[in-house]
């Protein structure tokens, strides 16, 4: 088949600077990737990928030719081996860049210690922003996105994965997880059972591939949709910000007091008003009735 893009010449080589630079990656259709990505694999000194097979394919689709660089596998496995070497790259001025297997690297992936190491030996880490199965389901979720907490795949054990859901609980945002199709149904079942059945779910599946599954219900609903179903492919599931219940007059002084003595009013009704679920309006006249004269 013809490679999908014209060929990218290696002598850009040339024109990018020493640093590591880190690429998104599709997560499914080939061509999501961005210009800058096939820009910085065709003409970086050094490659350094999650899977090296997924990479060496990737490249092959865009017609990138590899024209004698190396192409080295860091993953969980090999990353305190392979840091030193990429670190040694990067101290003699080449230029180099890390992809995940897909996605954004650094979001549940082995590219954060590569990363903070090259950080921490002052070196320059650069991004090259792209694909990203996290904001590609909160884009389709249609749940509330101007708050949000990415929290990945639960813990396996049953002791810190239920300290997980429990805390999870109360972050006042759209929550966002990570699960594997074999623990689906049980991870549903239990967010059902500490969120509460009624709290608004989707389940996004194979975002951006063939198959590509998006279903929106509460909880509980969600969790009996795919009680009898067997799942396959990657899984991203959002849950809703719940109703927290009414704070009390005492709880709103309180919180106002604290507020108000380290931010301006605005700032200070903002504050409170999102930490306790309150109306604007009403946090605001509690406000003003304070700096009242007595």
């Amino acid at each position: 088949m013809p490679p999908e893009t014209p060929p990218h010449s290696a002598s850009l080589a040339r024109a990018i600077a020493p640093g590591l630079y880190l690429i998104a990656t599709p997560i499914g259709t080939a061509r999501d990737i961005t210009l800058r990505a096939l820009d910085l694999l065709a003409g970086a000194d050094l490659l350094v990928a999650e899977d090296t097979r997924s990479l060496r394919h990737l490249m092959e689709i865009h017609g990138i030719a590899l024209d004698g660089r190396r192409v080295l596998a860091y993953h969980d496995h090999n990353g305190a081996r392979m840091r030193p070497v990429i670190l040694d790259a990067l101290r003699d001025g080449k230029s180099v860049v890390y992809a995940s297997e897909a996605g954004t690297p650094l979001v549940a992936d082995p590219g954060f210690q590569l990363a903070r190491a090259v950080i921490t030996e002052g070196l320059a880490v650069h991004a090259a922003p792209g694909p990203s199965a996290m904001l590609a389901a909160l884009t389709v979720a249609g749940l509330p996105s101007d708050r949000f907490c990415f929290l990945g795949f639960a813990p396996t054990q049953a002791g810190a994965r239920a300290k997980f859901l429990s805390e999870a609980a109360a972050i006042p945002a759209t929550l966002i997880f990570y699960e594997s199709p074999k623990r689906i149904n049980r991870f549903l079942t239990e967010l059902r059972d500490t969120l509460g059945a009624e709290r608004d779910a989707a389940l996004c599946r194979e975002l951006t591939k063939k198959h590509e599954e998006v279903l929106r219900m509460p909880l509980g609903a969600l969790a009996d949709a795919i009680a009898d179903r067997m799942l396959k492919g990657e899984i991203v599931v959002l849950v809703g910000r719940g109703d927290a219940p009414a704070a009390d007059a005492q709880s709103l002084d309180q919180a106002l007091d604290a507020a108000l003595a380290e931010m301006r009013l605005k700032e200070a009704v903002a504050h409170v008003s999102a930490t306790l679920n309150l109306p604007r309006r009403q946090v605001y006249q509690a406000a003003l009735a304070k700096e009242k004269p007595k």
